[in-house]
């Protein structure tokens, strides 16, 4: 080739490099654009558990985008208090929370739906119903009403059934008893004598040290220790029958979610279930210590009476069929919950009950 020749075919080739440079630059900067958004969660920073849940789902984005999608979390109190997170979303004060949907049941006790109802499923198995029994999308039909869309993003499994200043032995005993409960469980207790409060963590403390509830519960061992209950209320009951396996949602604005390119609201989604998982995890990992050293404190830990719970339960019932007589979006999703509920309990007790059963009598027995 002669010198002519190279420098003009050089020429074109280095045109043709630089065009397509020209041309890729710009699609890559339009699949991630710049975008700031600001999350208020439900929970206090002093819970890296359940707040942490927030700045998990913010690292996950922000990682995957170079730092071009970046999510702000607040906590509880910065912008908005606790219980109004889903409101500021909704109304575009911030384009996100964090948050437990059944904190907004008295607008609408489908809220609680997406959470956790008393005498549902456990987190395995409300994470089942959610990612492969169409909870999701139908928890999210009733979200856009309310200007939302939600996904699962945390679950803390099988809650405790809270701290009592006194001891509580039968349904009598729960009579007249104030008693900070979340969801519309506090629906549930309130047809058995009880004065249901609705106080976020942050408040639950001062409020049962000065005596103005004598019951509390709030999520398990690890949170619970942080929150200090043990100190003012030592009888550690469970379960949490209200709270099988509750899902904690990130919830986005619906106008902003649907105004995100399609890579990133894919990215949400991934990184909500990612997120989703982690939680449980987190909690499965601290809990066993955190018991332990809540009894070493002092904490009285007791199961709750089986005539409490049998009452509870049919109680629950008569609240299921009020709501399913009133609200026809609450009794689609609850349908839904219920077949699935009969279904995941069959299957349960036979191989992940026994082999469960049979290591927690190895372990009682000194074993492991």
């Amino acid at each position: 080739m002669d010198r002519r020749s190279f420098i003009k075919n050089a020429s074109l080739g280095g045109l043709a490099a630089a065009g397509a440079s020209a041309l890729a630059s710009p699609a890559l900067a339009q699949a991630n654009p710049k975008i700031n958004w600001r999350l208020a969660s439900s929970f206090p920073k002093s819970l890296d558990t359940i707040y942490g849940g927030g700045e998990v789902l913010s690292k996950y984005v922000s990682e995957a985008t170079d730092g071009a999608f970046q999510i702000q979390v607040f906590a509880a109190g910065e912008i908005v208090p606790g219980l109004q997170a889903a409101d500021a979303a909704a109304a575009g004060t911030v384009e996100a929370c964090h948050t437990v949907a059944y904190y907004y049941w008295g607008k609408d006790p489908t809220w609680a739906l997406g959470a956790a109802v008393p005498f549902a499923l456990n987190a395995r198995g409300m994470n089942a119903w959610h990612y492969h029994g169409g909870g999701i999308d139908l928890f999210n039909e009733f979200l856009a009403t309310q200007g939302l869309v939600g996904y699962p993003g945390g679950n803390t499994g099988v809650q405790m059934g809270g701290w009592f200043r006194k001891e509580i032995k039968t349904v009598a005993d729960m009579q007249g008893l104030k008693m900070r409960i979340g969801g519309f469980a506090g629906k549930v207790v309130e047809k058995l004598g009880v004065v249901p409060q609705q106080i976020a963590g942050g408040d639950i403390y001062p409020a049962l040290e000065k005596g103005t509830i004598d019951a509390a519960e709030w999520v398990g061992p690890y949170d619970d220790e942080k929150l200090g209950f043990y100190k003012v209320a030592p009888y550690y009951y469970y379960p949490g029958w209200w709270e099988g396996g509750p899902t904690v949602h990130a919830m986005f604005n619906k106008a902003a979610f649907d105004g995100l390119p399609k890579n990133y609201q894919s990215l949400l989604r991934t990184a909500c279930q990612a997120t989703d998982a982690n939680m449980l995890q987190k909690y499965d990992y601290l809990n066993p210590s955190a018991i332990k050293r809540l009894v070493a404190s002092g904490a009285k830990l007791s199961p709750f009476s089986a005539e409490i719970l049998s009452a509870c339960f049919d109680k629950a019932n008569e609240v299921y069929a009020e709501m399913e007589a009133t609200n026809p979006t609450f009794k689609k999703i609850w349908d839904s919950i219920k077949a699935f509920r009969g279904e995941y309990y069959l299957n349960a007790q036979i191989a992940e009950y026994n082999y469960d059963t049979f290591m927690m009598i190895q372990q009682r027995g000194g074993k492991l």
